[in-house]
């Protein structure tokens, strides 16, 4: 098994941003909305903010109370949109219950929306512009691409379907012209077994900690993990790399793998607007 370094590759992104931003003729701006006071949200937001700020993006604090309600959001959303030269906005997920999160997401200038999260950003790239993407999803095939493989006539698999993964992940690589196989909730376990033995690639992202174990994967699989949960033993992918290490060809590990190079493709999504405005 070989493990495929998330974090080698986020730096090497994340140099080419800043070579880029150099070139630009503003600083570009970039905001990660965060309402309430979640520890892991604010240490999550907190990491953003440097990471931008070593590629020389400027960070906008928009950290608002819990108490806030989803009217007086959407104004400061609004306000936001309009400073100068911002190049990307975000909203830190969950938001408190009361707060629409359909309304905050959609409130975003779909210009902006470097998490492709709102319905106008979202519909445009399942219309095929791929010019901004679900970061987690680009990660997904970035990883992949590092491994410089041949995936013509693969059997590819995704477990989950939801909206920041298995969705745009499929719709991506039948972009290539790649077919992929689902597996969801309504897959049956026979089905999901022969399909998982068949399997060259897995992209996983179901959350499920430590779901998929050995004897479940093809000798020499490619096994993309994108699920995070918690443990005893801090935070584990959908991958049992235990018990995966002597049948799996290459893995992207959790941590390490799929969320470093989220986020470098995240502000990658940053600068991207900002070449746009800057032309």
């Amino acid at each position: 098994m070989i493990l495929i370094d998330g974090k080698k590759i986020q730096k090497e992104i994340l140099e080419q941003v800043e070579r880029e931003i150099r070139r630009l003729p503003f600083v570009p701006v970039f905001c990660d909305i965060l309402v309430g006071e979640d520890p892991v949200s604010v240490q999550y937001v907190k990491m953003k903010a440097r990471m931008a700020g070593s590629v020389g993006i400027k960070f906008q604090n928009a950290f608002f109370p819990s108490s806030i309600t989803t009217e007086e959001l959407l104004k400061e959303i609004e306000n936001l949109n309009k400073v100068e030269n911002m190049c990307g906005i975000i909203i830190q997920l969950p938001l408190p219950e009361h707060i629409d999160k359909r309304l905050a997401l959609d409130a975003i200038d779909a210009r902006l929306d470097v998490d492709c999260l709102g319905t106008s950003a979202s519909t445009n790239f399942y219309n095929g512009d791929f010019s901004l993407g679900f970061p987690t999803a680009l990660a997904c095939l970035y990883l992949l691409d590092s491994l410089d493989l041949d995936l013509k006539n693969k059997n590819i698999v995704i477990i989950g379907k939801g909206e920041l993964v298995g969705r745009p992940v499929k719709k991506l690589l039948e972009a290539r012209n790649l077919a992929t196989f689902v597996v969801d909730s309504k897959t049956t376990e026979e089905e999901k077994a022969k399909v998982l033995q068949e399997a060259d690639v897995i992209i996983s992202a179901t959350g499920q900690g430590k779901m998929l174990t050995g004897n479940m994967v093809k000798r020499g699989a490619v096994l993309i993990d994108a699920g995070t949960s918690e443990s005893n033993a801090g935070i584990v992918g959908d991958i049992d790399l235990e018990s995966i290490s002597d049948v799996a060809g290459y893995v992207s590990p959790v941590p390490g793998g799929v969320g470093p190079v989220t986020v470098a493709i995240l502000l990658q999504n940053v600068l991207k607007v900002a070449k746009g405005i800057s032309k």
